[in-house]
């Protein structure tokens, strides 16, 4: 029997598919289950209008073995087969696709939900990623004659008549001998042959069926266990995602879940969806309860699993996830995906934008249902996941601010409870045209803040700002509902009547000499000292001018390199209404070195009070002790 030879250009092709384009070894099983699932779906279709076929849909089933001693893997089919001039067209060509040419010529088999799966006539070949030999023995239906095709890669094959009772397709895998690098052998495990197959092809629509070990009790030796092989459906056969909403219920949705995504918590929400038009998918989308176990760390990739016609294409498709939404997980299947010659890595392509604009779209429309329709949900999520949605206002020079802006939410100084930006422009006072916020660990501690006092004094609600995040954000989003943001330890306030401004101007200008002093104390750390009368009772403050306030300037400082080069410019202001006011210009007049530690020991508190730390505490406290 003569061997017959590759094309050179396919002889080429074929050292790319064993070399190159598959970078996973694990993937053959995929691509030749996807394979036999195409070669029954034809027959399927047959049988739809040829009474001949004489077999229902529950008749045809996929069948895969191992022989550890010869070292084998078998996957047959009971589908259409091929004739020795197909497998000569299909295996001897590589690139020639029966289920495209397939796909192409028949129209009306996407009417009858017959989705076949190849599309380039190459996954085939990825066998030889682990065999040295593979024989295929094929029988087309309705043919008398069955031929097996043999090759050991690159140097060509043969092809000859052979016996095989019933239609269909046989392929033996003969494993390669394990090496330093490679564990061959693995694949001739039954628990890991069937874990592959569960990966990747769990929703293949016929049955997958493997001979299984298992423990089971012995009936004549009470307590001990025997070995019993049985045959074992491997695959779930209907993704969850295609089934109607109206047959699943929360306890299904659920438990999907958790098995699926290894989490022990129900998920918070779900979102199941069917979407036609530019771009046709199911997805099945999970927000959690929780953050992934990995989240916050280097390893965590986000991402959704990517299938089409029910085989896993991508474990972790990032690109259909934007970075604020990092955290969900879930599942997209559609059959519209341009997907590259190996099936493992997306061609970035319009549909996959289309897809990924959807999918963002269906989840913020999710949580500001439950924002409306289930505020303490919400509120759970925001305190998990806020943070992501408040990076993302701010991500992408605030491409994303204006769909995001009605998500976020803030503690109020006034109630202790979160309010979104709506309902604090909502509850504004009349003639109010000002959103005022600040910045602090927590709301407790901003809620001491000698401004916050100020302004709740005028009956203004303050939003608490601590996460590092928030004041970027915010100032990102710059207005909301037309109202401007002021941060009330650096903005301009106008809290004051004209009379009130004008009689602290006057008073500033009048205490020039004394102020500038008391800047010179204090040696470059602030860019000037001033008067004020907006602090109620306290006798000091720290404040910021320019674009970096307090804050920023704290979490500007964490980041790697420092600061680089940004930092607030301090205001010390003091109470010009407050007894330590007349001191100054006591000690001015007749006390320099009291009026320096007085400065010194104000500005100290001031930045206590600000939750700075002090650059020399054991100087500050040695004063206090002096004055005592």
């Amino acid at each position: 029997m003569r061997k017959k030879q590759f094309k050179a250009e396919s002889k080429k092709l074929l050292d790319m598919m064993i070399n190159s384009i598959y970078t996973n070894r694990e993937i053959f099983i995929r691509e030749l289950i996807s394979n036999a699932s195409d070669a029954i779906d034809k027959l399927y279709f047959k049988s739809l209008t040829d009474d001949s076929v004489g077999m229902s849909k529950g008749d045809f089933e996929i069948f895969v073995e191992t022989d550890k001693d010869a070292r084998t893997i078998t996957v047959s089919d009971n589908g259409i087969g091929m004739t020795g001039e197909e497998l000569e067209a299909n295996l001897g060509t590589i690139a020639q696709s029966g289920s495209l040419n397939f796909k192409n010529d028949n129209d009306a088999a996407k009417e009858n939900d017959i989705e076949v799966i190849g599309q380039f006539g190459v996954g085939f070949y990825s066998s030889f990623m682990v065999a040295s030999r593979v024989e295929v023995v094929s029988k087309a239906f309705g043919s008398e004659t069955a031929h097996k095709w043999t090759s050991e890669g690159a140097d060509g094959y043969t092809i000859e008549e052979c016996e095989k009772e019933s239609a269909g397709t046989v392929i033996t895998l003969y494993l390669k001998e394990d090496s330093e690098n490679e564990d061959y052998s693995q694949f001739l495990e039954s628990y890991r042959l069937s874990e592959l197959i569960k990966k990747y092809s769990d929703y293949i629509r016929y049955p997958i069926k493997m001979p299984m070990t298992h423990s089971v009790p012995d009936e004549e030796k009470e307590g001990e266990y025997k070995e019993e092989v049985s045959v074992d459906t491997l695959n779930s056969m209907i993704p969850l995602w295609r089934k109607n909403k109206s047959e699943i219920g929360e306890d299904e949705y659920n438990e999907f879940y958790k098995n699926k995504f290894m989490d022990f918590e129900n998920p918070l929400a779900v979102i199941h969806s069917k979407t036609e038009g530019q771009a046709t998918f199911d997805a099945l989308i999970y927000i959690p309860s929780r953050p992934p176990y990995d989240f916050y760390s280097k390893e965590y990739e986000k991402g959704l699993q990517l299938y089409t016609n029910g085989v896993l294409i991508m474990d972790k498709c990032g690109d259909l996830l934007p970075d604020y939404f990092s955290f969900v997980r879930g599942i997209v299947d559609s059959a519209d995906l341009s997907l590259n010659i190996s099936r493992e890595i997306l061609q970035q392509d319009y549909q996959l934008k289309i897809m990924a604009k959807a999918i963002d779209k269906k989840i913020k429309n999710e949580l500001k249902k439950m924002l409306s329709n289930d505020r303490e949900k919400y509120e759970k999520f925001f305190d998990t996941f806020g943070v992501q949605l408040k990076w993302g206002v701010y991500a992408n020079y605030g491409a994303d601010k204006d769909a995001l802006k009605d998500l976020i939410m803030f503690k109020s100084s006034e109630s202790g409870k979160y309010e979104t930006l709506r309902e604090y422009a909502d509850n504004m006072r009349e003639g109010q045209d000002t959103i005022y916020y600040a910045c602090g660990e927590t709301p407790e501690k901003i809620a001491l803040l000698p401004q916050t006092e100020a302004v709740k004094a005028k009956g203004y609600d303050v939003l608490c700002f601590t996460d590092d995040v928030d004041e970027f954000a915010i100032q990102m989003l710059m207005e909301y509902d037309g109202k401007k943001f002021a941060n009330i330890c650096k903005d301009e306030l106008n809290l004051s009547s004209d009379e009130e401004k004008k009689a602290l101007d006057e008073k500033n200008e009048a205490s020039k000499d004394l102020l500038e002093e008391m800047k010179n104390y204090l040696d470059g750390e602030v860019s000037s000292v001033k008067f004020t009368n907006s602090i109620g009772e306290h006798a000091v403050c720290l404040s910021a001018e320019g674009y970096v306030s307090l804050e920023m300037a704290k979490v500007l400082s964490q980041m790697p390199g420092g600061n680089q080069g940004m930092k607030a410019q301090l205001v010390l202001e003091v109470n010009s209404e407050h007894r330590v006011a007349e001191k100054l210009f006591e000690f001015f007049a007749k006390d320099k070195d009291k009026l320096k530690t007085y400065t010194k020991i104000l500005y100290n508190e001031a930045r206590l009070i600000s939750g700075l730390q002090l650059d020399n505490p054991t100087e500050f406290a040695d004063m206090i002790s002096e004055l005592m």
